[in-house]
């Protein structure tokens, strides 16, 4: 039997948020499918017939501005999602950081989807008054470990503009709550 070769990049293509949001970049050769109309982001895949291997990105307008604060609440929020996936879900990796009022977890995680193990990274994003979700899925743990150095790529060269960089400065937005 012969090993299967690594994946290859043959080019680099950039997605730009049409609301000037968020951008990154992907490998020229992954398919490209819009999400749903309550999803406004897309999916890429390596595979464009077998889409169980994925990486999703996608937005959501939030009521109000985020702040560092909120951040018990909306790790419960997410405790809470991940405890849905069932007794299967197994938390591999846990971390969060805040940078002035910009909150971010990352998650890596196996679970159970169709009878199938599964494999997932992800990052959820609260910058000002913006939900960012940014997923990578293999289909298998196996296929999650040959196509991550393609989806770590994804990951490193998300970006968001300065202005919600500036827009979660504490210093600068005003947007934090006085303790009192």
């Amino acid at each position: 039997m012969s090993k299967r070769p690594p994946p290859r990049f043959h080019g680099i293509r950039i997605y730009r948020d049409p609301d000037g949001v968020y951008q990154l970049h992907y490998p020229t050769d992954w398919a490209v499918f819009r999400l749903s109309e309550e999803r406004e982001g897309i999916m890429l895949s390596p595979e464009a017939e077998a889409q169980a291997t994925w990486f999703s990105v996608w937005k959501v307008k939030l009521r109000e501005a985020v702040v560092a604060e909120d951040l018990p609440e909306l790790r419960a929020g997410l405790d809470e999602g991940l405890a849905q996936l069932g007794e299967g879900c197994s938390l591999q990796t846990s971390t969060e950081a805040v940078m002035g009022n910009l909150i971010k977890f990352e998650r890596v995680h196996t679970f159970r989807e169709m009878g199938m193990l599964r494999k997932r990274r992800q990052w959820l994003l609260y910058v000002d008054r913006w939900q960012i979700v940014l997923i990578y899925q293999g289909a298998s743990p196996e296929e999650y470990d040959y196509w991550l150095a393609m989806a770590n790529y994804s990951f490193y060269t998300f970006d968001i503009p300065n202005e919600l960089w500036f827009a979660t400065d504490r210093d600068l937005s005003g947007l934090h709550r006085h303790m009192g």
